[in-house]
């Protein structure tokens, strides 16, 4: 009898033990200058304590006051509003509650931590790990989660989020990008009230054409380029997303990132793991330029392909032939593209179909064999043609997508997204196919690797998706199509991966009829995206304005083209502040125009590191004033490129001087207008002259000397005296 009690005491302390151990246990995800908290509370459940600035003095961590916000909220139990995770049992039960098991943490690489946070229903064997991964230098955190079953049977995720943020604030203000074709991420800015606000997409394919998937949160006050207390966050998938905000009737606000559980309730099988995207985001005490500067480091270093490395310039046929032309015209504009000086030459859409030829967008897609009208010599003709005159070749391709007037379309019927008893509804006279099934995903991978392996010689892809998914139901998943919208994303991503395990460095841009992808999910893949057909560069500055709030200039695909009716000056200008590249008749240049941009390719060589890889730092918006500046300072301090873009000025308007940003105050600073027509000076009154980065940074630059004429722009070199 007394070695039972002693038995039963035993098991009762080792209880209390665990229990102990586990209760107002901290767990700090830190960067360099940002905490993010958890505590496990005395019902072992994981509690957000924390999220903002690094204590001074970490050991402060354990003076926070206690939490009630769980970190990952599931439905179905004491909480009303909406959760992180919603799911139904083998057995049909409705709820899920989550406990605190154990967490753990590794060093992926000497930048980068993170932590893994197990949880687990203490009534059914379905676990859920958090993981965070904390990137220190850079000040950006990622979170995803897996979800784990080991019931019996197979469970339905009914909401399935990436991220559950809590906040604590007097007021919120949220900044979204929103837009369409050719009117792309629009920015608005509005206050949070009570209730529900949602930004969310059910596009399928082209998930960003509306709404984009990301947005800046600040806390109290409205943020702006260079204070206020925000985070700003993205989402890496490139399908159907949602973030939901949620104020509840104590003022608090939960933020609800990740896949968008829309007609997409996901089963999972009996030891199978569902992982979702991850959310990225950051967060700043000096404003959204800081928030800015974070991710564009971040994806130089992690998010994108080849982030840390140079990219090349081109010449797009598109505006110069659209699918109207032969091989003995596309070889002709080599040469314009030698006259430029740019490094490839891209082959856009209408190269391939011979049943159906590809004469216009109504035929031939899905059909990629040259068209032998077109290209009696084939693509490696042309290749070789490019190569002989010192360029790179490219080529557009449209894997994912099909016109009813095509082979493919006529020998697979079963291949293709839509309603089995419905009309076909069509997008640029087109339909989607069904990467879930293995076979049409082979299809898509081979349609590019065949093209590498054949023609060798092949140094850039253009992947377009011209259209969205509608009337959609899969011949391949028959009764799991609400798998639909999540298990394309998913098939998409394993062809990129087959690809790139080939071809691990070859330049793609993303491409999605304009701005219908632009996301780290896609990214990874990726070395550049196209972020809107509209190329009016009066229009672009509002655009590149937006993108640059998530994403490097690298990555900004931006071109010369004979959209707007503005000088080349200012079109070139306003390109350089991206990825340049050109789409435009060159044969239609004067002379004084080719001289132009000839010089203008040369300057970019010059200036391109700092673009691509230097700290942005946007001084003026055009949603502020009718002009807009912004300049890139290279790592060092040494070297800086502005530029300065007037939009539609009105009479006698009046400009400030501009206060520059980001250089050393204690250096001397060359400052020079370039990229200026042939025979032209500069109306910089400073032009020329040496300032310390001092004065710039508190006295500035006059960009708008004399007479203010509308649609003009500077682009100005400011390099470190020695």
């Amino acid at each position: 009898m007394n070695k039972l009690i002693l038995f039963i005491f035993l098991v009762f302390f080792d209880g209390c033990a665990v229990l102990n151990a586990q209760t107002n246990r901290q767990i700090i995800i830190a960067t360099k200058n940002v905490n993010l908290v958890f505590v496990v509370g005395s019902n072992i459940k994981l509690y957000q304590a924390y999220l903002g600035k690094r204590f001074l003095n970490q050991a402060d961590n354990h003076l926070l006051p206690n939490s009630k916000h769980e970190a990952y909220i599931a439905g179905g139990m004491e909480d009303q509003l909406q959760p992180a995770i919603r799911l139904i049992h083998s057995d049909g039960n409705p709820s899920l509650e989550l406990k605190y098991l154990n967490s753990t943490t590794k060093s992926v690489d000497e930048n980068t931590v993170e932590t893994e946070i197990l949880l687990q229903d203490p009534k059914y064997p379905v676990k859920v790990v958090l993981h965070y991964q904390a990137f220190n230098k850079e000040d950006i955190i990622i979170s995803w989660a897996e979800i784990k079953n080991d019931e019996k049977g197979e469970i339905t995720l009914e909401n399935y989020a990436s991220s559950m943020l809590h906040f604590e604030a007097n007021d919120y203000w949220l900044t979204q990008f929103h837009g369409d074709w050719a009117s792309e991420m629009k920015m608005q800015e509005s206050k949070l009230t009570s209730g529900v606000k949602e930004i969310d997409s059910k596009l399928g394919t082209r998930a960003d054409m509306y709404q984009t998937p990301a947005f800046f949160l600040a806390l109290n006050k409205p943020a702006d380029e260079t204070s206020g207390e925000l985070i700003a966050g993205t989402l890496a998938w490139t399908g159907n997303f949602q973030f939901h905000f949620e104020i509840d009737e104590r003022n608090a606000l939960r933020v609800i990132s990740g896949i968008n559980p829309y007609a997409s309730a996901y089963k999972v099988k009996k030891g199978e793991t569902f992982k979702t995207p991850a959310f990225v985001f950051t967060y700043s005490t000096t404003g959204k330029g800081q928030a800015s500067r974070n991710l564009h480091q971040w994806a130089r270093n992690y998010g994108v392909l080849d982030g840390n490395k140079p990219r090349l310039t081109l010449l797009n046929n598109w505006e110069a032939t659209h699918v109207n032309f032969d091989e003995k015209e596309l070889v002709g504009l080599f040469d314009d593209a030698t006259k430029l000086g740019v490094d490839l030459f891209l082959l856009d859409d209408g190269w391939f179909g011979n049943k159906y030829p590809r004469d216009n967008d109504k035929a031939g897609l899905g059909d990629w064999q040259e068209n032998r009208a077109k290209l009696p010599n084939g693509i490696g003709y042309l290749v070789k043609q490019a190569e002989a005159k010192g360029l790179k070749f490219g080529i557009w391709l449209e894997p994912e997508m099909v016109n009813p007037k095509s082979e493919l379309y006529e020998q697979h019927p079963d291949w293709i997204l839509k309603l089995p008893n419905r009309d076909e509804n069509y997008q640029r006279n087109q339909l989607v196919l069904d990467l879930t099934n293995p076979k049409v995903a082979d299809y898509a991978y081979h349609t590019v690797i065949d093209m590498l392996t054949k023609n060798p010689g092949l140094a850039y892809i253009k992947w377009d998706c011209n259209r969205s998914m509608s009337n959609v139901w899969s011949p391949y998943l028959k009764d799991r199509q609400s798998a639909l919208f999540v298990d394309y994303t998913l098939s998409l991503y394993k062809i990129l991966d087959r690809i790139r395990q080939k071809y691990p460095h070859l330049p793609i841009m993303l491409c999605s009829g304009g701005g219908g992808r632009t996301d780290y999910g896609a990214l990874k893949y990726f070395t550049e995206f196209w972020p809107s057909d509209d190329t009016d560069p009066l229009e672009r500055v509002y655009i590149q304005w937006g993108y640059s709030n998530f994403f490097p200039a690298l990555t900004i695909s931006s071109h010369v083209t004979s959209w707007g009716k503005q000088s080349i000056k200012f079109r070139t200008d306003v390109a350089m502040m991206g990825k340049l590249g050109y789409d435009i008749k060159v044969s239609k240049m004067t002379d004084e125009e080719l001289q132009f941009s000839k010089q203008a390719v040369k300057n970019y060589g010059r200036l391109s590191n700092t673009i691509w890889f230097g700290n942005l730092y946007r001084i003026i918006s055009p949603y502020d004033e009718n002009r807009m500046v912004a300049m890139y300072v290279n790592a060092e301090k040494s070297k800086a490129v502005l530029f300065n873009y007037n939009l539609n000025t009105r009479y006698k308007e009046v400009f400030n001087r501009v206060r520059l940003q980001g250089l050393d105050d204690q250096k001397l600073y060359k400052v020079e207008e370039t990229n200026l027509m042939p025979g032209a000076t500069s109306n910089l009154a400073e032009n020329g002259r040496v300032f310390s980065g001092d004065y710039l940074m508190t006295m500035g630059l006059n960009l708008t000397p004399g007479k203010l004429i509308p649609l003009t722009s500077m682009v100005i070199e400011i390099n470190a005296e020695n």
